[in-house]
């Protein structure tokens, strides 16, 4: 009987060897994405190196740390949130942003996108309304913020036409400028011969993309000018006395003969106002969906198009109406009228807003800025005046050959006027220049003219059709697309379209 301790089949087994005592735990691999501690860095140098090598970035932090620790306590809890201590990982290696937090704005740039005054509450105010106010101050400095923010990211930049010293770009002409110019900008000068129904009113939607030409002797054309897709076509077989689109390329008003009819994009006839006869002049107002007429009998109409009734009609008593424009930051109607006047109205007032005496013979056209700073007015004192809005002062007179029949301020703030068939186009009215811009002199008598938006594009209508004329730098290069989108597709024009009618309500 066996006495020893192991087990009958052991007998025989062999003995294994003893293994060494284990000396500590085995260090785990290394990966390539950890960052090199200080200890194994150290390892590899020589004590040279190690003397006159930068040390790591965590004896900085503990320094910081030491330093504060007692005398300067307190003021660790008051470190803005960009200068406080970063953290440091487990590995030792401090965790740092070399670019924390975000970037320094100019108040220049900031002030540029602000938009009127802060509030001031006067007297004594109720808790609600004192934070309602404080909450609408924060978020005007944020939107004013985050508007510079974005300005910093925007690719495009206008470019004008750089002369060198001694010569004048007025004598550059439409063929000069498509040699230099790209075969896509090229093409957007182009010619409609249109010899049997002219003279041509022009039409762009507020998206540049579409134009509408209306013809005196009855022919009207919507067509996509950059595809020279034709939309559509007819002849309504009366006098048109002048054209507008409407809130989408979709539907556009015809001011015929007696009365103003309204069309879909494929010239079927939707509506016929009969309560508004003998119009000669349309304005849209794209925010109040609003489409302003002015008669021959002196009477100014606005018809909501939203709801297909007419909201308000105003006797002018100021007689046939003739010259009719809109501040495009207000929405304020502005009428030329035969005494020298230029009158400013809104649907809600029977009386004008405001009244000035322009010129000494009639008033021919009325155009005011985007940004409804400046206003120009042309009359048959064959004078060009810039007026400055916010004041009712002149800024600027000047003479030309005959009086402009037609004014049109770009996005980029030119001034281009027809004397004739004469064409010039001015840079920087309210400071008052010598020469015109660019001067275009066209074989027939210039009726209408309008500047394409976010395009460098002037669009002349005349008795023998149509031109369209490269003006570098008048567009906006950079649009918004929330606003007016040049590129949308239809389903993206019936969105905005459903918002636009919420927003109006």
């Amino acid at each position: 009987m066996a006495t020893s301790g192991k087990l009958a089949g052991e007998a025989n087994a062999p003995e294994e060897k003893s293994k060494p005592a284990a000396k500590g735990k085995k260090k785990p691999a290394k990966r390539y994405w950890e960052p090199e501690k200080f200890e194994d860095v150290m390892i590899n140098k020589t004590p040279l190196e190690r003397s006159q090598g930068e040390k790591p970035e965590r004896w900085e932090v503990e320094n910081k740390v030491q330093q504060h620790r007692f005398s300067q306590s307190a003021k660790i809890q008051n470190i803005a949130p960009d200068k406080k201590i970063p953290k440091m990982l487990k590995n030792g290696v401090q965790s740092k942003d070399v670019f924390f937090g975000p970037a320094p704005l100019p108040e220049t740039r900031v002030k540029r996108f602000q938009r009127g005054e802060k509030f001031k509450l006067k007297g004594r105010q109720t808790g609600a309304l004192r934070e309602l106010v404080k909450r609408a101050t924060k978020n005007a400095e944020l939107a004013s913020q985050q508007t510079a923010r974005c300005d910093l990211l925007l690719p495009e930049t206008q470019g004008f036409i750089e002369p060198d010293e001694g010569e004048e770009t007025s004598y550059i002409t439409q063929r000069d400028i498509q040699d230099e110019v790209d075969i896509t900008s090229a093409s957007k000068s182009f010619e409609l011969d249109l010899n049997q129904f002219g003279p041509y009113r022009v039409d762009y939607t507020r998206t540049g993309r579409h134009l509408l030409l209306g013809g005196t002797r009855g022919h009207v054309a919507a067509f996509d000018w950059v595809t020279k897709s034709l939309m559509c076509e007819m002849n309504v077989m009366e006098t048109v006395k002048d054209i507008k689109w409407l809130h989408t390329e979709a539907m556009f008003a015809v001011a015929q003969l007696h009365w103003v009819y309204v069309y879909d994009s494929q010239g079927i006839e939707l509506h016929c106002l009969k309560r508004f006869h003998n119009i000669t002049r349309m304005e849209f107002l794209p925010y109040h969906f609003l489409l302003a007429t002015a008669s021959s009998s002196g009477f100014l109409q606005y018809l909501d198009v939203s709801i297909g009734k007419e909201i308000s009609t105003i006797c002018t008593k100021g007689g046939s109406l003739q010259t009719m424009c809109t501040n495009p930051y207000n929405a304020i109607v502005n009428l030329g009228h035969h005494n020298g006047s230029v009158t400013m109205w809104t649907p809600t007032m029977k009386e004008p807003l405001v009244k000035m005496i322009c010129h000494r013979g009639a008033v021919r056209s009325v155009a005011v800025e985007r940004t409804g700073t400046y206003m120009a007015t042309s009359g048959l004192d064959h004078k060009l005046r810039v007026w400055d809005v916010r004041t009712y002062r002149p800024l600027h007179s000047y003479v030309l050959s005959s009086g402009a029949s037609n004014l049109d301020f770009s996005h980029r703030s030119l001034l281009a006027a027809t004397c004739g068939n004469v064409v010039q186009v001015y840079k920087d009215t309210h400071l008052g220049v010598g020469r015109p811009y660019l001067t275009h002199v066209s074989p027939h008598h210039a009726h209408s003219l309008q500047f394409c938006p976010y395009e460098d594009v002037l669009g002349l209508g005349h008795g023998n059709g149509f031109t369209s004329l490269l003006v570098p730098g008048a567009g906006e290069p950079n649009f918004d697309a929330l606003e007016a989108n040049p590129l949308r597709s239809k389903k993206q024009r019936q969105e905005w379209e459903v918002k636009a009618l919420l927003e109006k309500v």
